[in-house]
């Protein structure tokens, strides 16, 4: 593994290249209308949790668990399946979507810029998941396992 000095491994992430695209973001507010007004079976958007050893306190209704760290290599096939989904939009979050989020989409944006895909957006949840638990009301009333005393303090960090 690459290291950043002497004695600090380098992180995980240092072995993949950088996303080249720009990270879009959509609002907390924008997923929660989709999620409230979208019945199930009509979804045409997916939510990505990246979180893996901080994944806790709860997660955003309907999300699917992929560690980040499981993501690059997996990406051809996570494509493909969302893709034979006729999903238009990937919306990931982490702690506070500013690392694993950001990098998530932008790894994934660049593979649809690749693909040559004008219907799909990659995008990350504006603030993650502390941003979306931190709001309170009807945006806890959308986490399932959702633990208050994980919360208190600003929650899990990215």
């Amino acid at each position: 593994m690459a290291t950043t000095d002497a004695t600090t491994p380098a992180p995980w992430y240092a072995a993949y290249p950088a996303p080249k695209s720009d990270v879009v973001t959509i609002s907390r507010e924008e997923v929660l209308e989709l999620l409230k007004t979208t019945p199930l079976e009509k979804r045409d958007f997916v939510l990505i949790d990246l979180r893996r050893n901080d994944f806790e306190g709860g997660t955003i209704r309907g999300s699917l668990n992929l560690p980040a760290q499981s993501l690059p290599l997996t990406l051809p096939t996570i494509y493909a399946t969302f893709k034979a989904a006729n999903l238009r939009k990937v919306i990931f979050y982490c702690g506070s979507s500013k690392g694993r989020g950001s990098r998530a989409a932008g790894w994934l944006a660049d593979h649809i810029a690749a693909a040559g895909d004008s219907d799909m957006k990659s995008l990350a949840l504006a603030g993650g998941i502390k941003g979306w638990a931190g709001a309170g009301g009807e945006f806890v009333e959308w986490m399932d396992g959702y633990e208050a005393a994980v919360w208190v303090g600003g929650g899990e960090g990215c």
